[in-house]
């Protein structure tokens, strides 16, 4: 069974940081776009950013560009989400996913993590 399990959510203070990791099950990771999502109590899960499979082509919701960065290490398995300089509004939860289609759209990706809960107080 493919796993995605994210960690490194927590609370912070307004303008602090916090670096989310995605470790995956994935055999052939490299080959998958992978993104990150986020939900908030009420709302639709939404995409923050994605990364291509070569790395070489990233995508950012406007609200979180010059903020957010999203970066992956394929030998690892691994996607990243630096999120500095956090606002109460990034409050949410997290999700990895992965996508062997690639796109912006979540209805494309075909794996979830659980989520890991970000909470940014003011």
């Amino acid at each position: 069974q493919v796993q995605l399990v994210e960690s490194g959510g927590g609370l912070v203070q307004a303008g602090g940081s916090l670096r989310l990791s995605c470790t995956t099950s994935l055999r052939t990771f490299s080959i998958y776009t992978m993104g990150w999502f986020r939900q908030a109590p009420g709302k639709e899960r939404e995409l923050v950013a994605f990364i291509g499979w070569s790395g070489g082509s990233t995508y950012y919701e406007d609200s979180v560009k010059g903020r957010f960065t999203i970066s992956r290490d394929n030998a690892k398995n691994t996607v990243y989400l630096q999120m500095n300089s956090l606002k109460p509004e990034d409050t949410a939860v997290y999700y990895c996913a992965a996508s062997y289609s690639g796109s912006r759209y979540k209805d494309d990706y075909d794996y979830w993590g659980q989520g890991t809960q970000v909470t940014v107080s003011s």
